[in-house]
């Protein structure tokens, strides 16, 4: 794990592009020690059962070398490195305090092949070719969605992707049956912010969050989006009645 480290440190000079000062940053900063538990009471304890089948397709790849984008708490990064003992996983996150979090836990948990690393996704601090899988729970919408630099952070994740490693995303998607959509949006509508408002005290920052998960893009968006981007083949996994999706996007091993 030395290795990893070594490298992320030797860069973290990089000048930083893209929008470093990201929307939710704030909210993510001063929230930390109730992340996990709103995350639980929004989704009713579903989303550790989403997260589980996601790992489940990297651990079926046999990693080497794992990068959790955007990973909060740690929860994936953790669950992963206890999962796949041989394997070096790094987690990669812009908030300070919510990686302290992940590291208090990795302590707690006596996981000793993860690591934390604070940095910009639009400015990934690893060599190209780094990881065997780039892994994203719950990150992917704010990457991407109506955000003008998305563009940066695909490419980034594709250049520290190895040929043929692939992007595994765990995100919220849209229903296909109307009903079942529109139940699902009243219910983002008025449960994240009702609660964050009770609880949390940014009631702004989860308004947008049930705004972005409303309005986030459909399937074949997101397929194209990433094949345009160097991605082949992209394969959608709805789960949930399409609440959520497991997306997996591999580079090629031939990059043109």
């Amino acid at each position: 794990m030395a290795t990893i480290e070594k490298q992320a440190q030797g860069e973290a000079g990089k000048e930083e592009m893209g929008s470093s000062k990201q929307p939710l940053q704030k909210m993510f900063n001063r929230i930390p020690g109730r992340y996990d538990f709103l995350n639980r009471l929004m989704t009713m304890g579903l989303d550790q059962g989403w997260r589980k089948k996601a790992a489940a397709c990297i651990i079926e790849e046999r990693p080497r070398k794992v990068l959790d984008l955007g990973t909060g708490t740690g929860d994936m990064a953790l669950y992963l490195a206890a999962k796949i003992p041989d394997a070096e996983v790094t987690g990669y996150d812009f908030s300070a305090p919510m990686l302290n979090v992940a590291k208090k836990k990795a302590e707690r948990k006596k996981i000793n092949n993860v690591i934390f690393v604070e940095g910009d996704a639009a400015d990934i601090l690893f060599k190209d070719d780094s990881f065997d899988i780039v892994a994203v729970s719950f990150a992917f919408r704010n990457m991407i969605y109506k955000n003008r630099n998305n563009h940066l952070y695909i490419k980034e994740i594709f250049r520290i992707l190895k040929p043929g490693g692939k992007l595994i995303c765990l995100e919220s998607g849209q229903p296909q049956g109307r009903f079942v959509r529109f139940l699902f949006h009243k219910y983002m509508k008025f449960v994240p912010g009702g609660i964050a408002k009770c609880l949390s005290g940014y009631k702004e920052a989860y308004f947008y969050l049930s705004n972005s998960v409303m309005n986030f893009y459909y399937r074949d968006f997101l397929l194209t989006f990433l094949q345009n981007h160097g991605f082949h083949p992209v394969k959608y996994h709805p789960m949930f009645f399409g609440v959520v999706a497991i997306t997996i996007a591999r580079k090629p091993c031939v990059v043109y």
